[in-house]
């Protein structure tokens, strides 16, 4: 390996003990701007008003709830894990008609079949369990091994997952689970009927997957209208006798990521469960917004008020609200604008939908409601500050939400009666956190390039702390279907990135967040460019436009311009230092890919081997698009980042990586986190990442 691990063992010590660069007083820590509890996965209960969430303060985690008192609502934790473990906690779920709520600790969540990772490589190993705790009183008691738990409408049977097989129990201490049925394939998206009569699910089968119905009266199992695609998102009718479900063309990939501004239609179809009559209700028009993109939330269909069926879709270009009736006619827009909507939350009644969006302030979120079955909108939220992920309780008007704004980080709220409450008690921030420390960054336009502006936040150093010509530093998200905000991000990945991001600017470098074409919030041709990817790195131009950018302020030495990034971010860096180490004195690359053709074998995961198919001019662009094809004339130092239980982004990728730059006689150094996965797992993790980022870049660029 080029390059010392003892000076970059050094290095790290000195950030984590506070000793600043020479010259530079450190204004506070990556332990401080990283000390803030993180919430996620806010759900609301089917009755009684409440609202739970999971909280991580410093790799603690643990649940919270919040129930009305009076015109308020009181707040307790009802659980008391004490240890920076990386036991994650998720799919929180209250059990109806009961003081109960259910969770799922242990595991990786995105790939939930997979052997639950072990960062704390606990001796004894990880399951992943479902949990069972009182919202009055009592503490959590393992209920069963599993995730994904589903409470009946009635309360008195839990349905759940188990290696991807559906099974039940019931819920209460000592229960004793059974498989509810057998079949071919991996189960996912579990539906109870609102009567509790059926359960439906989606049986994924590798190139195709179907929608099943089971009935627990006759247990009988019935397949709804199976055929050549992929079918999803089974939703029921409020009175039980039909299932909609969305109809994704089955297609492949030749060669991994790239534009899908069009292709095969998608569709909506509804199934009449007493005769088996399907129908087509909705399909896309042919041409760009043919293929599905998703909300960010678990839901993409909404049966609402008035028979009808609301449902995202990209006809005019951005992610818009739509709405077809039931038994079919003409689809009709209830959100036009040029701005995307993400997550959303329907009233239990079906009388409205709320959402978060990017309207008329397109680097920021802010909540909507859309009453049904009218159309109308209106604005719940606006200003300076950032609000998303919005459920609606049990009232079918309170609606709880996270948010966040440039200087304080995400924590749970209440709008109550049209009103923004007070936060939600809970994990508070610790009495260091450096708020008033740190900086609004300012939301600018690149220039255009290639046909398309790209958009950045430029964090500038605090008046006081001028230097005549600041370092500066490019990040760059991953995903790349991302975007980094004006304020601390609502997923903890990027909230953590956001932290590192103000520590870097409180020591004198000009930041700029990059969110380059193939990301959200700007429209279907922003994000489906032409040529990205695999197919040409079209990307890649924004990163120009940055360098150029920053190369033109006078408060910038383009000298001492350097790059960090994970995951896709990753592959912009290592792109980036590969073919203009001119440009980039020095790289952090987390977890990067590096080599299109490699990354889509290590992700087949048991799906046919498409990518044999790839002719030889499509495999010559997508080895052009990675940086392992420009190595040889690669010269600037990277830092390589990588947990080897990586399941996003096979670690093999950076040990190819580190063979070629090895034989290039490139300068590299490494971080390597035994049994962590892609995103880190403990908070220690994170800080020793971040460490060793700001201290190589220190040592590259501050001199």
């Amino acid at each position: 390996m080029m390059g010392s691990t003892r000076n970059l063992t050094v290095g790290l010590l000195a950030i984590a003990l506070g000793a600043p660069a020479v010259g530079w007083t450190e204004v506070f820590s990556i332990e401080q701007v990283l000390g803030a509890p993180f919430p996620s996965d806010l759900v609301a209960a089917p009755d009684g008003g409440r609202l739970a969430w999971v909280s991580n303060t410093a790799g603690r985690r643990n649940v919270w709830l919040a129930s009305p008192k009076g015109a308020a609502y009181e707040t307790r934790r009802l659980t008391n894990y004490t240890e920076d473990d990386g036991l994650e906690i998720a799919d929180l779920a209250f059990v109806a008609k009961s003081g109960a709520l259910l969770f799922v600790r242990g595991g990786d969540f995105e790939t939930p079949d997979k052997p639950p990772p072990n960062p704390s490589h606990l001796t004894d190993g990880v399951e992943q369990d479902i949990f069972m705790v009182g919202t009055h009183d009592g503490a959590p008691f393992k209920l069963t091994d599993g995730r994904a738990p589903q409470s009946s409408p009635g309360g008195d049977r839990i349905a759940f997952l188990r290696k991807g097989e559906v099974w039940t129990i019931a819920p209460a201490r000592n229960s004793k689970a059974t498989q509810l049925f057998k079949t071919r394939g991996e189960v996912d998206s579990l539906r109870f009927a609102p009567d509790g009569t059926a359960l439906a699910f989606v049986s994924n089968r590798g190139d195709h997957s179907f929608i099943g119905v089971y009935t627990f009266a006759s247990k009988a199992l019935r397949w709804i209208d199976a055929s050549l695609a992929h079918d999803l998102e089974p939703r029921w009718s409020p009175d039980s006798t039909r299932v909609a479900f969305l109809r994704i063309p089955s297609t492949h990939d030749e060669l991994a990521i790239g534009p899908h501004r069009s292709g095969a239609p998608w569709s909506i179809r509804v199934a009449s469960i007493a005769d088996g009559r399907v129908a087509e209700v909705y399909r896309a028009p042919a041409g760009p917004g043919s293929v599905f993109h998703p909300l960010s939330s678990d839901a993409q269909l909404f049966w609402a008020a008035g028979d009808q069926l609301v449902f995202p879709a990209e006809a005019d270009g951005w992610l818009h609200f739509y709405a077809v009736a039931a038994n079919g006619g003409v689809a009709r827009l209830l959100t036009p604008g040029k701005f995307e909507i993400e997550y959303a939350s329907a009233a239990p009644d079906g009388s409205s939908i709320v959402f978060a969006s990017n309207s008329g302030d397109i680097d920021r979120r802010h909540l909507w409601r859309l009453g049904l079955p009218g159309g109308t909108v209106e604005a719940l939220t606006s200003g300076s500050g950032i609000e998303t992920q919005p459920v609606v309780a049990s009232d079918s008007r309170t609606v709880g939400l996270l948010r966040s704004d440039a200087k304080l980080p995400m924590r749970p709220a209440l709008l109550a009666g049209g009103n923004l409450s007070v936060d939600l008690a809970g994990d508070t921030l610790p009495a260091d956190f450096p708020s008033a420390a740190l900086v609004v960054p300012d939301s600018i336009q690149l220039p255009e390039r290639a046909g398309i502006a790209a958009h950045a936040q430029v964090f500038t150093p605090a008046a006081g702390t001028a230097l005549a010509r600041h370092p500066a530093i490019i990040f760059m998200h991953g995903g790349p279907v991302r975007q980094m905000l004006v304020g601390w991000h609502y997923m903890d990945y990027y909230s953590n990135a956001y932290g590192l991001n103000q520590y870097l600017a409180s020591r004198g470098y000009v930041v700029l967040a990059l969110n380059y074409r193939s990301g959200i919030g700007y429209g279907l041709d922003f994000r489906e460019a032409e040529h990205e990817g695999s197919e040409g790195a079209s990307e890649y131009n924004d990163l120009l436009a940055a360098a150029d950018y920053l190369r033109g302020r006078a408060d910038v030495d383009s000298s001492r311009i350097g790059l960090w990034g994970g995951s896709y971010g990753g592959y912009m860096t290592a792109l980036g230092l590969s073919r203009n180490s001119n440009l980039f004195a020095a790289g952090v690359d987390l977890h990067g890919v590096h080599d299109w053709h490699h990354w889509n074998l290590t992700q087949r995961d048991g799906h046919p081997f498409y990518e044999l198919d790839a002719t030889q001019p499509v495999r010559a662009t997508a080895l052009a698009a990675s940086p392992i094809s420009a190595v040889k004339q690669w010269r600037s130092p990277v830092l390589l980042i990588h947990g080897d239980d990586d399941r996003n982004v096979d670690f093999s990728e950076s040990v190819r990586l580190g063979e070629a730059l090895r034989e290039a006689g490139v300068e590299y150094q490494e971080l390597v986190f035994p049994d962590e996965i892609h995103d880190f797992l403990r908070h220690e993790t994170w800080l020793k990442a971040y460490a060793a980022t700001a201290a190589f870049l220190d040592g590259k660029l501050r001199h």
